[in-house]
């Protein structure tokens, strides 16, 4: 007995499933979402994706995503330049900007060392944030990679670059919950952290 199948169908659901978290039911709801969007509204959420897709791309200054050459946070002229918070992920650049606590720039990693995964220093945006303290503008560099094991190694070795520059290296405090990712974490729990941040 021949079983139901239509190719193109069968096609989107496998897009959506390639999406972190999405398994098959959900992939199937979002598959016959799509196909029941009126034309132009198909046609946006389309032209949506292949744009973000043409115009985004990391700042030549803190590999955040942007349009532009710098993104808005390294162009502003009222942030504190002193100060670099390093993040895993342009995802935590937002949860921190939910905050409203923090005035200075980021450094976006795009990773952690994790040498199980056969990723190491130069698999992550590590030597354009050392390019950025040759100044000697930048005092104080904030380690906010997640807690896990490979954000506490990834922080560990940033550290022991940074510290013979003469730049204090501080960590978020632990209001952030071990094994937690930092997109997740609420605003009050990430000033805390801010606040508490520690040396190295």
């Amino acid at each position: 007995m021949a079983s139901y199948n239509v190719a193109a169908l069968a096609r989107l659901i496998e897009q959506f499933e390639r999406m972190p978290g999405i398994g098959h039911k959900s992939a199937q709801r979002m598959a016959f979402y799509v196909l029941n969007m009126k034309d132009e509204d198909a046609h946006g959420f389309a032209d949506a994706i292949i744009e973000a897709r043409e115009r985004i791309h990391r700042c030549a200054k803190c590999c955040n995503l942007t349009e532009g050459e710098l993104c808005s946070i390294c162009a502003n002229d009222d942030r504190d330049h002193s100060v670099i918070c390093v993040v895993e992920d342009p995802r935590d650049v937002m949860a921190f900007e939910r905050t409203h606590e923090y005035n200075g720039l980021y450094h976006v990693l795009h990773g952690v060392i994790s040498p199980m995964n056969g990723v190491g220093p130069e698999d992550i945006a590590f030597k354009e944030l050392l390019g950025r303290l040759g100044d000697g503008k930048v005092t104080e560099i904030i380690m906010a990679t997640n807690p896990t094991v490979e954000g506490e190694a990834t922080a560990m070795l940033i550290s022991r670059y940074i510290k013979p520059m003469g730049i204090t290296v501080t960590r978020l405090a632990y209001g952030v919950p071990v094994g937690a990712d930092l997109e997740y974490a609420d605003e009050v729990t990430l000033a805390k952290a801010l606040e508490g941040r520690q040396n190295i």
